[in-house]
């Protein structure tokens, strides 16, 4: 490979990457033949990956495992754990060159409820459904304990491994163990306890590994009423014991599951232009594909038959013979010896919204791709969403916002920065000296600004915005339509960012009197709100700060006869400060200024001095 043909591998792999979700998942690397050579799983996918890309790696296996990428897929996840799970699947399946897990063929332990007579309840790595139903994998060892522990406590199954049949009961050819005496039994090889009642035991089990544990609860917190008012408080608190333990207990996993085998998921995510179909296959409980198409509407194809087109493509494409395919929706379609299933709750439902997630994703990368090839893309995009948001005639092309400052009401001033296409356009700042206001009064300040702004915009006809952003809540806004709508007769749509109790922007106004805006805080049309904020805030601080240092340096030197800023400048330049001024001795300044006005500086200051003493 030259070295141009892998600075541009190199660079689409980066653009792989920068696209990745911050989100849990597994990552997988191909060859330049497609085959897979590496799964990994990540808490935030985006920074793992883009962890193999840095210059400064330095382990020798690490770069040549770089070496060999030229394409990244990944699937995205609800939780780490599932993420480990997923890729635990994957490596036994596509069996990478470069991951050394698993080889040995073990895998995450499960439980299993036998078919016996009397079922048993234990965990094993060994699946054979002949046995019975499995419930798992479960990637942390201790949650597993934990919930064999809490049946045990719970229903005490039999850990025997004696075959009971029924005639043998019956014939009373069994005899209890240690475990009945110790009441980790109730005996049931000696009809010491009814078959109905082990069996009622056995399949409140089940529903505690299906993860379905609210009738469950319901009936341990009625148990534990009924304890508590018999006054039998040690019984109830062993209760409450096991009702917390179930409570906090997590059975399933979304991302494997032993009663799901060979089985299609599809999903579609669409909008006006394209649609997106994501397929995932489940093979003997595990997730061994997951892949995205997209179609590109020309006729506002209905989804149903875009969704039709897409099982018949990536069924061909992936030679899946499933007899069971999972959709989100009804599909007017048959295919030989295939059933079309939409699930409600339960593992399925949960493999959907899987699916969906990851078309979704899917649907977000492509959309950021595009943006970061066309950034007008990203900026129309983001004004439309704020248009819909606050219903305004149109989009808000021109935003303007406006933040007073001051300290006790001195050097008052106040700032209007200006955002074109949602960026700032830094030319058409403005800085303002209020005039008409004495003291510390923001909204009298704020009016001020308003009416001097527009009705100079009004005179010189020039463009008005299609928004203004005040830097606060309800009382700036209305400070703000008084003028725009009363005094001025203006029609300009006036939002608000309000602030919690720890002075962060949490929410957006609009409207009057106003109303929150359903925007969440870690979207981006809110974070291009609050970069607003944080200009306009910078934009006047930074501007009082340099009045107030003007004006300290006027009433030390300007103010001086016969100085000009010319020997202002001069003296600063040289001795820095107006302390090492006050402080210079005739010689020092003689040599910077001279000695006429070396003389007048050192006469000013030390006279000063002097009627300060007396």
């Amino acid at each position: 490979m030259t070295k141009e043909e892998n600075e541009k591998r190199l660079a689409y792999l980066k653009s792989i990457v920068s696209r990745l979700p911050e989100k849990p998942g597994s990552y997988q690397y191909y060859d330049a033949e497609g085959t897979i050579i590496y799964v990994g799983k990540a808490k935030n996918l985006k920074a793992r990956v883009s962890s193999y890309f840095h210059t400064e790696v330095d382990r020798f296996k690490t770069k040549v495992l770089v070496s060999k990428i030229h394409n990244i897929s990944y699937t995205v996840v609800n939780t780490e754990e599932d993420a480990l799970l997923l890729e635990n699947s994957l490596i036994k399946k596509y069996n990478p060159r470069y991951n050394v897990l698993l080889k040995d063929g073990k895998t995450y332990p499960s439980i299993c409820v036998t078919n016996e007579f009397y079922p048993r309840i234990f965990k094993t790595r060994t699946i054979n459904k002949k046995w019975g139903t499995y419930y798992g994998p479960y990637s942390h060892i201790g949650s597993m304990y934990a919930v064999l522990d809490l049946i045990k406590d719970l229903y005490h199954p039999r850990t025997c491994r004696m075959p009971i049949t029924k005639e043998g009961v019956e014939t009373g050819k069994y005899r209890v163990c240690l475990d009945y005496h110790i009441k980790r039994c109730g005996g049931p090889c000696s009809a010491k306890q009814s078959y109905e009642d082990y069996k009622k035991n056995i399949e409140q089990a089940r529903e505690i590994l299906k993860g379905n544990t609210r009738k469950i609860l319901r009936e341990m917190r009625a148990e534990m009423q009924q304890l508590a008012e018999e006054l039998r408080f040690e019984e109830a608190e062993e209760v409450k014991r096991k009702y917390i333990a179930l409570e906090g207990f997590v059975t399933r996993s979304e991302v494997v599951s032993h009663t799901i085998d060979n089985v299609d998921v599809f999903s579609i995510t669409s909008d006006e232009k394209i649609a997106y179909i994501n397929f995932i296959h489940v093979s003997n409980g595990s997730i061994n594909q997951s892949f995205t198409i997209e179609y590109k509407k020309k006729l506002s194809e209905p989804d149903e038959e875009l969704l039709q087109l897409g099982i018949i493509e990536l069924r061909e494409r992936f030679k899946s013979t499933s007899k069971e395919i999972i959709v989100p929706k009804e599909v007017d379609m048959e295919l030989d010896g295939v059933t079309f299933t939409i699930p409600q709750r339960g593992d399925k439902k949960t493999l959907l919204d899987l699916s969906i997630m990851n078309g979704k994703q899917y649907k977000f990368d492509r959309l950021k791709q595009a943006e970061k090839l066309n950034p007008e893309q990203k900026q129309t995009r983001l004004m439309k969403e704020l248009q819909d948001k606050l219903h305004l005639p149109k989009l808000p092309y021109h935003i303007e916002c406006f933040d007073n400052s001051n300290i006790s009401g001195s050097d008052a001033v106040a700032s209007c920065v200006v955002f074109k296409a949602m960026k700032p356009s830094k030319k058409d700042y403005k800085h303002f000296n209020i005039k008409t206001v004495v003291g510390p009064d923001d909204y009298a300040s704020m009016k001020e600004v308003v009416h001097r702004r527009y009705s100079r915009l009004m005179e010189e006809e020039q463009p008005l915005p299609d928004l203004i952003v005040a830097d606060g809540g309800k009382g700036q806004m209305e400070v703000i339509r008084e003028v725009i709508q009363d005094e001025l007769n203006l029609d300009i749509p006036i939002a608000g960012l309000a602030k919690n109790d720890k002075h962060r922007t949490n929410e957006l106004l609009y409207g009057f009197p106003p109303l929150s805006v359903a925007l969440k805080t870690d979207s981006e049309l809110f974070h291009v709100l609050t970069q607003l904020q944080d200009e306009v805030h910078r934009f006047a601080i930074t501007f009082h700060r340099d009045k107030r240092s003007k004006h300290a340096l006027n009433s030390e030197l300007d103010n001086i006869k016969g100085i000009g800023p010319k020997t202002r400048d001069e003296l600063l330049n040289r001795l820095k400060s107006v302390r090492k001024i006050r402080e210079a001795d005739l010689t020092t300044l003689t040599e910077v200024i001279g000695q006429a006005k070396a003389k007048i500086i050192y006469e000013h200051f030390h006279q000063k001095q002097e009627d300060d003493k007396a």
